[in-house]
């Protein structure tokens, strides 16, 4: 159905009249000295010339432009049927590691390699697209953690703002804590027991103002699960000036802090080696009991103003186009 935003606006469809009265009123008021014109013999003369009287059109077409403007102005909109949202109860804070490390290239696609944030930002899309009834929020994090996305039912927005994040763009260090605080933050008010966070990192946790481990404990304290996931390869080929050696690009990875966080609440650490590996969130996610809520829905809206305000604007267009037209020939 049609429903309207500012129906007042209607309201004021009388209101050249009312000026076009005081206007009058305020010119009788007036001590004027009439003066002999011509310009109604001009008007006569040219009637009987054949040429069209602009006031024979113009009235009507100006009423019509400014009842079309206040159309637009009351902001008419069509809303849809309700459509029912699938909730399951579920929580879900996303807190991925884009620091400076996460640029290295030792996770192969298809014979390929490329960087960590590339296999992340594909397994993680999946994730989140594979959501749905679930709330997921977005952390980013390397020197400093910023909320990218609150809580929230719309997987698109999410999944985008994820792809669009570049390596580095939050710092070059890693503060597992304060990503892992600010994701707690933004849970604990939340009313369902199902939370959850997963972080995802390459590296260590070396700087910021709170420590993964107190962090942790602040999750348990609000009954906040935290599963996480270490990124890397164990081996990458470097050339060297002998030819090529072999190195471990994980070897800043702080496996025993991720798997102390995890247990303290209650979770679970993965070791992401390959895509594969990082794909098992999955069937960790599919495992959560969900928990019954009342349903939510929502109603489609859709602008319509737009539609009248063209057609003001393109009458004005005749309007103004005709006038001076008529204008010429007089």
């Amino acid at each position: 159905m049609i429903e309207w935003l500012w129906p007042l606006m209607l309201a004021a469809l009388p209101l050249p009249l009312l000026v076009r009265y005081f206007w009058r009123a305020r010119e009788r008021n007036q001590a004027a000295l009439t003066v002999p014109s011509l310009a109604t013999f001009q008007a006569v003369s040219t009637d009987q010339s054949g040429i069209e009287q602009p006031q024979r059109w113009r009235l009507p077409l100006l009423w019509l432009i400014w009842a079309l403007l206040l159309v637009a102005a009351a902001r008419p909109q069509w809303t849809g049927e309700p459509i029912t949202l699938p909730t399951t109860g579920r929580d879900l804070m996303l807190a991925v590691d884009i620091s400076g490390s996460m640029a290295t290239e030792d996770m192969a696609v298809n014979g390929n390699y490329v960087d960590r944030l590339t296999i992340v930002k594909a397994v993680v899309s999946r994730f989140v697209d594979a959501r749905k009834g679930d709330r997921v929020g977005l952390v980013l994090f390397g020197t400093n953690a910023y909320l990218q996305a609150p809580l929230t039912f719309d997987l698109t927005s999410v999944n985008r703002l994820l792809l669009e994040a570049p390596v580095g763009i939050a710092g070059g260090k890693t503060a597992i804590g304060d990503a892992i605080g600010l994701a707690v933050k933004r849970l604990r008010m939340r009313p369902q027991e199902d939370k959850v966070i997963i972080l995802l990192t390459d590296g260590a946790n070396n700087v910021g103002e709170v420590a993964p481990e107190k962090a942790a404990e602040l999750a348990a304290f609000d009954k906040i699960k935290i599963y996480t996931i270490g990124v890397g390869a164990d081996e990458m080929q470097m050339p060297s000036l002998f030819g090529r050696r072999t190195t471990n690009p994980s070897a800043d990875l702080d496996e025993s802090t991720l798997t102390s966080v995890a247990r303290t609440t209650g979770g679970r650490y993965f070791r992401a080696r390959d895509t594969e590996g990082l794909a098992e969130i999955y069937d960790l996610i599919d495992q959560l009991e969900p928990i019954d809520q009342d349903p939510e829905t929502y109603r489609p809206v859709q602008a319509l103003y737009y539609w009248p305000l063209a057609v003001a604007l393109l009458l004005f267009g005749v309007f103004l186009g005709a006038d001076l037209g008529w204008r010429r020939r007089a």
